[in-house]
């Protein structure tokens, strides 16, 4: 059976010197047939580009909606392959990661009439979908909903706490005051708020200035009246320990004292007994009066008066 993609014709044959063999038949050619083939190449072409759009590939950071007539049909949650009928359905594709909204800076009335400039962000995702897309129709109406509800709970938060409060409580405890205040709210569009972060809460520069005085001028108080007591503290401390010093300085002192008056006793028990022999005594006298005369002749004048009953002349006169 002849291929209907290929058309034929007969050749002459023909020998060396250009004329035809007596002997030699005509020669059958397939040719291609250009139409044919072009159709062929079309109809490869539009099959792959229906295939190409039947099929939906979905990422993991990401949903995909089925949409047939403008009613969505089905939602894919799991990433891979999935497929549509062309021309009939369409997808949408939205996110399944965390998203960022930045809320522009705006002023905030605190509960003791206080103006302040608060600059927030939101976390938050899309966790219902099919929700999400019957009741906003893009990102941008999304976030313009997360914006309301989110400056709303923040103006509601801030206006119940004086200025003081407001500002000690930008390590969390205002963040989860506002989180609190929303609630679930946003639920009703299919949305999760994770989190709402504080990044600048400050106050408006026309009272910023006279804001730090008065905060320096309290701080200077508080720093004043805790001096004041380590001043006092201080005081008592050191009289304690004078007056420990001082008792411990006269037990001290009586103790040396007594430890004086047993030395020198001990010291006249020795000598004591040392002279107690008769020629050891008369040693001892004669020493000392050696040590009076040396005294008394200090000085210019080497002279030494003596009267006879004085018991240095009475040790000498006994020297033959």
């Amino acid at each position: 059976m002849a291929d209907s993609t290929y058309s034929y014709s007969y050749v002459d044959n023909k020998n060396e010197d250009g004329n035809r063999g007596e002997s030699q038949p005509p020669r059958r050619v397939r040719k291609p047939h250009p139409v044919r083939n072009t159709l062929l190449v079309l109809a490869v072409l539009a099959l792959l580009a229906v295939c190409d759009m039947a099929c939906v590939v979905t990422n993991e950071d990401e949903y995909t909606l089925i949409k047939r007539f403008g009613k969505i049909e089905r939602v894919v949650s799991e990433s891979g392959l999935t497929f549509k009928i062309p021309f009939i359905e369409t997808e949408i594709k939205l996110d399944r990661e965390v998203l960022l909204y930045d809320l522009r800076e705006s002023d905030v009335i605190t509960l003791d009439k206080k103006t302040m400039v608060a600059d927030s962000y939101v976390l938050w995702r899309i966790v219902k979908p099919r929700l999400y897309m019957q009741t906003l129709n893009s990102r941008s109406e999304a976030e313009s909903r997360i914006n309301t509800i989110v400056y709303n709970s923040l103006k509601n938060v801030i206006s119940s706490m004086n200025q003081l409060d407001v500002i000690s409580g930008r390590g969390g405890v205002l963040d989860a005051a506002i989180m609190e205040n929303i609630g679930d709210a946003l639920s009703r569009y299919g949305i999760e708020l994770v989190s709402v972060e504080t990044k600048h809460l400050d106050l408006p520069d026309d009272n910023k200035n006279a804001v730090y005085e008065r905060m320096i001028s309290e701080r200077n108080n508080i720093a004043a009246t805790f001096t004041a007591q380590g001043a006092s503290e201080a005081k008592k401390i050191r009289n304690q320990t004078d007056n420990e010093i001082a008792i411990m300085l006269s037990q001290a002192e009586a103790e040396a004292e007594k430890t004086v008056a047993a030395g020198e006793a001990e010291y006249m028990r020795i000598i004591s007994k040392a002279y107690a022999d008769e020629k050891r005594s008369d040693f001892y006298t004669f020493v000392r009066a050696l040590d009076a005369a040396k005294v008394m002749m200090q000085g210019q004048d080497k002279t030494l008066i003596l009267p006879p009953d004085s018991p240095i002349a009475q040790i000498f006169g006994t020297i033959e």
